[in-house]
């Protein structure tokens, strides 16, 4: 095996912040006890926060980015993993304080890793990555509500930046579990689409930006909300009793303007996602739906796959909004 591997460093000298794709030694990854093949990586919002100036999230540098990554073991020293064992990393705050999966090769902790369902491949696992795996932790919360909390069943769904890369997997997993998704978007021209991963009705993302009411007609028995902002506000404020709101983004902002009456006289439950610090039992548990939830081919022309260079121009547009579906990047392309 060669020492010698290609990977984007970004680096942080005074004012001055690079990203450059490199040829690095093996001993540049200085941590973790499993080195990995890596297959595919993907780009989600994070990253390109984190490769347009580090987001404010990276602190120590040069770093690797990359949150999420999939390949096979190389070496390992610890009995759980074997050589030749495929393997998916999400989440773990690789990329941003360990060096993540923007490289051919990655060298992590044993507890970030998960081995891969047989009936998934390396790139469909990408296809998944952070992105699928937080848009499926929102349609098992929705779900949560007749499942665990034993409440009515859930029939009406909305789903926020339905076009995005959690949008549009939620959007058909929560279809696959029976529920009748409506999907917003600013992007009408991807009406056709959304109706092909499930959606059954789609709405402007407009007519959720306005002012909030404190409370406005019960109309969804769940919702999952990747944008933040008024549309959270406004979604929450439609909530059916005892409803379930998922959140998990904050792109349309950070600020929360509600008030407690959708908690107190509906029972609506806000259930915050992270994807980050989830057991290892949850990660397992999540992987395992993946084949019940998810149609790849019906995902086939919302992914595009590219390389570590064409990775450099396409991220700003993921920033500018101009981007849908889900990117893969194939690291050896």
């Amino acid at each position: 095996m060669s020492n010698k591997f290609k990977a984007i460093v970004i680096d942080q000298k005074s004012e001055k912040f690079s990203r450059d794709i490199k040829e690095l030694d093996l001993s540049f990854l200085d941590q973790g006890d499993i080195l990995v093949k890596v297959d595919y990586s993907d780009l989600n919002y994070k990253d390109a926060l984190i490769l347009n100036d580090g987001g404010k999230i990276v602190r120590d540098f040069p770093r690797i980015p990359g949150i999420d990554f999939s390949g096979k073991v190389l070496e390992s020293k610890d009995d759980e993993f074997k050589k030749d064992d495929e393997v998916i990393l999400t989440g773990s705050r690789v990329g941003e304080v360990y060096h993540g999966g923007y490289s051919q090769l990655a060298k992590v902790k044993k507890e970030f890793l998960v081995k891969k369902p047989k009936n998934l491949s390396t790139k469909e696992s990408m296809i998944i990555g952070t992105a699928g795996f937080t848009a499926l932790l929102c349609a098992l919360a929705v779900n949560a509500r007749e499942e665990l909390l034993l409440g009515e069943k859930v029939n009406d769904v909305l789903v926020t930046g339905a076009t995005g890369g959690v949008g549009t997997i939620a959007v058909m997993a929560l279809s696959k579990l029976g529920y009748n998704v409506t999907a917003v978007t600013g992007k009408t021209e991807n009406t056709e689409l959304l109706k092909k991963l499930g959606a059954k009705n789609i709405v402007k993302r407009s007519e959720f930006e306005g002012e909030t009411k404190l409370l406005g007609k019960a109309i969804w028995d769940g919702v999952v909300d990747t944008v933040g902002g008024n549309i959270l506000a406004n979604a929450i404020s439609q909530t059916k009793h005892s409803g379930i709101v998922a959140a998990c983004g904050n792109a349309g902002g950070i600020k929360l303007n509600t008030n407690v009456m959708p908690f107190i006289l509906r029972g609506i439950k806000l259930w915050g996602i992270d994807s980050i610090q989830v057991s290892m039992k949850r990660r397992q548990f999540v992987w395992s739906q993946v084949e019940r939830l998810v149609d790849f081919k019906a995902l086939e022309e919302l992914v595009q796959v590219i390389n570590l260079e064409e990775l450099m121009s396409t991220f700003p547009k993921m920033l500018k909004g101009q981007t849908s579906g889900r990117i893969v990047v194939d690291v050896n392309k």
